[in-house]
């Protein structure tokens, strides 16, 4: 291949390169940012799914999402295709020290190809999901590095970056420029990673890690106040015993009323099941209703904390089971079974769940302050902070 023709392909396979990480950015930006956004082209199913790839912690390094790592690196490798001419450009006399272009490119294509097979591995067998967008610009690195490795060789390659890094460095105005760059780099890098501006979903991942399983409920209380009597803020709080969200949002209201000077919560239960749910299409969690009455039960025991966080922990299927429960918390089981299937505890279930669609709740977990209603969960900091502004305060 003749240099011409070289520097000809190099630099098509790099403009689809920045083209594929521009889109790649727009749909990392709308799966993260955009909760209006539609799904993308590449989001076919619960596999092929760029959208969901885009949500996770693994799309981001340092709190800069991938697809603009990828983006940078395009545009160097294109920069580097003309830099013998850019260099005569006063302001760009600096790429002088760019002696072996295809050196670098093809010793970046390694690089970005080996972490775009360790991105693969994590993205097949931790994540579950492929992303086709990011797996074309792994074989568009591998493609680069190769052809731009031709007539050199890998080794030759990082032999001459490392040359030309170290030749430069003895240049002082450009050891002291490349110093400053670093430390401007390295300061940004530390921003990101730790605000976490362009990687929202991390932030969240950190936020409910202390609420998520298998974390217990170290706040968990006992008997069937949460909070104070006389409060003056109450949250309502709507949950299924099955949502897996509720989980995290039952520590995360038990957590509040710790730290909470005026706050009680007030449990709704609103299970999505047909047995007890008139609203439901489809059954969504079955046996929720069963767990709900006995909650309301050991409510009439002066038990209703304890059985809800153990209801929420141990996920019992049956109600033998349940009666398991009920008998380590030294429950009457009798009077509990009674309770747990009477026609007043269905009323009970049967009222919240139409006082929540009443409200235009209709998902768990949901939460209702002084007529304001949220459907869905928060993070601790936010719901907290919704608690302040009702006139919540801090312990």
């Amino acid at each position: 291949m003749n240099a011409d023709k070289k520097k000809l392909t190099v630099s098509i396979l790099s403009i689809i390169g920045i083209i594929t990480t521009i889109k790649l950015a727009i749909i990392y930006y709308n799966a993260n940012f955009n909760p209006y956004a539609l799904s993308s082209f590449c989001s076919v199913n619960e596999f092929i799914d760029c959208d969901g790839i885009a949500k996770t912690t693994e799309s981001q390094f340092f709190g800069i999402p991938l697809a603009y790592w990828g983006l940078f690196l395009y545009a160097f490798i294109f920069v580097m295709l003309f830099v013998d001419k850019l260099k005569n450009i006063r302001f760009l006399k600096f790429l002088e020290v760019f002696k072996n272009p295809y050196s670098y490119i093809a010793a970046l294509g390694v690089i970005s190809f080996t972490i775009s097979m360790i991105l693969l591995c994590l993205s097949l067998f931790e994540i579950k999901k492929l992303c086709v967008l990011c797996a074309f610009t792994y074989l568009l690195n591998l493609l680069i590095g190769l052809i731009a490795a031709r007539g050199i060789g890998f080794k030759q390659a990082f032999k001459d970056s490392f040359i030309d890094f170290r030749d430069a460095l003895k240049i002082k105005p450009y050891a002291i420029a490349f110093g400053v760059v670093a430390l401007i780099a390295a300061s940004f890098l530390t921003y990101t990673g730790v605000s976490y501006v362009f990687a929202p979903q991390v932030k969240r991942q950190k936020e409910f890690k202390e609420f998520r399983r298998p974390h217990k409920n170290k706040y968990a209380v006992s008997g069937n106040l949460l909070g104070v009597q006389d409060a003056k803020v109450v949250l309502h709080a709507y949950t299924d015993y099955q949502c897996p969200m509720c989980y995290s949002y039952n520590i995360m209201v038990h957590k509040l009323v710790k730290e909470m000077k005026n706050v009680k919560v007030i449990h709704h239960n609103m299970p999505l099941d047909t047995a007890c749910n008139k609203y439901l299409r489809g059954e969504f969690h079955q046996n929720s209703c069963m767990m709900a009455k006995y909650a309301i039960a050991a409510e009439k025991q002066g038990k209703f904390w304890d059985m809800n966080t153990q209801l929420f922990e141990k996920q019992p299927s049956t109600e033998k089971e349940i009666l398991e429960i009920a008998k380590k918390l030294d429950l009457d089981l009798s009077k509990l079974q009674d309770d747990a299937n009477s026609l007043d505890t269905m009323h009970k279930i049967q009222a919240d769940i139409n006082e929540a669609y009443s409200l235009g709740i209709n998902g768990t977990p949901s939460t209702a302050i002084n007529g304001k209603t949220q459907v869905g969960i928060k993070s601790y900091s936010k719901l907290k902070q919704w608690v302040i502004d009702e006139g919540g305060i801090e312990k």
